[in-house]
């Protein structure tokens, strides 16, 4: 494929080499911090809470600044290389760079994982609204349980009337009215969990959270590698970067709306982390939206509050899915369509991935019925890739002769890490797994 095409727009013109962004450029950097930041804040949410009672909380938020200070790292690396070229996606990039096998490792990455997360983010919409195992649904719980309320035709009807029309933008920039409101449900999010952590507090109905991780054996010293694959994949975001940053057409608006949008991350992150915790206490889940649940939450939670933390949570979800929607379908066009023309001018291909992508999303999305060992597999493998391998590799091959030394240390220790973080994961998950079978 030559690398100045693009399979993400109609009218796309290359990353324009302007000077950092004048005041003028301000409303487009928002625009850019809407749908970035849209892309990183997913299902990752649900589980941070789960990570501070894994970790404790000071290594919790330690975790948490780390990862987001290397994500701005290697969205850096990508971004110059990118500007020195003529790549205009992180697969034109690794071809650059890698030639062909590169080019495909990515493609693959960035398949598994939005195709992960798409299906999670389906499955989670299904629990909100039609509940799972004890554990009843919105829905349920103000209707009584019924055919039409069912877990299969409330992912359906959602997929139908909001997921679909939101898919079917051709520009990724049309999104970004849908992306602020996201973000707005997100700090609903967390603003309601902080009231109802300051509610607990006063009535007394929290234990102190623990500040630092308990080894008393084996299990939970693995446990704490688990935790890690969970704060990489909440920050994974690098797919998006090249569609975001292709349209925007300035260099230095870019760099700066991944700067904001990783600080308003990490602020909702460790916030809702730190308010689960408070609020549910080592009883926490997996998936935080089970604690919200009228039959578990007990007296902390209000009826009217519980409803709308997972309203506007699964709304939110629904808000995010054509962001990664959109950069899975390019991703698969280009694998499979290299020599076709521009994706978003061709409608009936356009229309066949689209269709396509969804039907066998909803289909995954039913017959799985738990995310967390999808977030696990993702975390461990193709996110650590895109977020951290693939970056510093391209620092390290640094074919435009743009990497310093201590750019190039910074990435091979990162690659190190992450090679040694992702191998200690997988092993501690399948120790667990095995602990629990026997």
């Amino acid at each position: 494929m030559d690398p100045s095409k693009t399979s993400t727009s109609a009218d796309v013109p290359l990353l324009s080499r302007q000077n950092a962004p004048t005041r003028g450029n301000q409303w487009v950097i928002w625009r850019a911090v809407f749908n970035v930041s849209t892309t990183i804040i997913g299902a990752g949410i649900m589980s941070i809470p789960a990570t501070l009672k894994v970790l404790g909380v000071i290594p919790a938020f330690l975790l948490i600044v780390l990862v987001a200070l290397l994500v701005d790292i290697t969205v850096n690396f990508m971004l110059r290389d990118t500007y020195a070229g003529q790549s205009t996606t992180y697969a034109g990039l690794m071809k650059e760079n890698f030639g062909k096998i590169g080019s495909l490792a990515v493609q693959i990455c960035v398949m598994i994982s939005t195709l992960g997360c798409l299906i999670m983010y389906l499955i989670i919409i299904g629990d909100v609204f039609s509940g799972k195992g004890e554990h009843l649904g919105v829905l349920q719980e103000w209707f009584g349980i019924h055919w039409w309320n069912s877990r299969y035709l409330s992912i359906l009807l959602t997929v139908l009337f909001v997921v679909l029309p939101l898919v079917l933008y051709r520009r990724v920039e049309s999104l970004w009215l849908s992306s602020a409101v996201a973000i707005i449900l997100a700090v609903v999010f967390v603003g309601i969990c902080s009231v109802m952590a300051v509610i607990a507090i006063a009535k007394g109905q929290i234990v102190r959270p623990r500040m630092l991780p308990e080894l008393n054996s084996t299990t939970s010293f693995f446990d704490l590698f688990t935790a890690i694959p969970v704060i990489v994949t909440a920050f994974a975001f690098h797919f998006n970067v090249h569609p975001i940053g292709i349209e925007l057409g300035i260099p230095g608006a870019m760099t700066s709306a991944v700067k904001i949008s990783l600080v308003i991350c990490s602020i909702i992150y460790f916030s809702i982390g730190i308010f689960g915790y408070l609020l549910f206490g080592d009883s926490i889940n997996a998936d935080i939206l089970v604690n919200f649940d009228t039959s578990s939450s007990g007296t902390v939670v209000s009826p009217v509050l519980n409803d709308i933390v997972r309203l506007s949570y699964a709304l939110h979800l629904m808000l995010v899915f054509p962001l990664l929607n959109f950069s899975l379908r390019a991703n698969i066009d280009e694998l499979i369509f290299p020599k076709k023309e521009i994706l978003a001018t061709d409608t009936k291909r356009f229309m066949f991935l689209t269709l396509i992508l969804l039907a066998f999303s909803y289909i995954v999305a039913i017959a799985i019925p738990s995310v967390w060992y999808i977030y696990q597999f993702m975390g461990s493998t193709s996110n650590v890739c895109l977020a951290f391998i693939f970056p510093g590799a391209i620092a390290l091959r640094d074919v435009h002769g743009l990497s310093s030394r201590k750019d190039k240390i910074i990435a091979v220790v990162m690659i190190v890490l992450a090679v040694v973080t992702s191998v200690i994961t997988i092993a501690a998950n399948i120790y667990n797994m095995i602990g629990c079978s026997s």
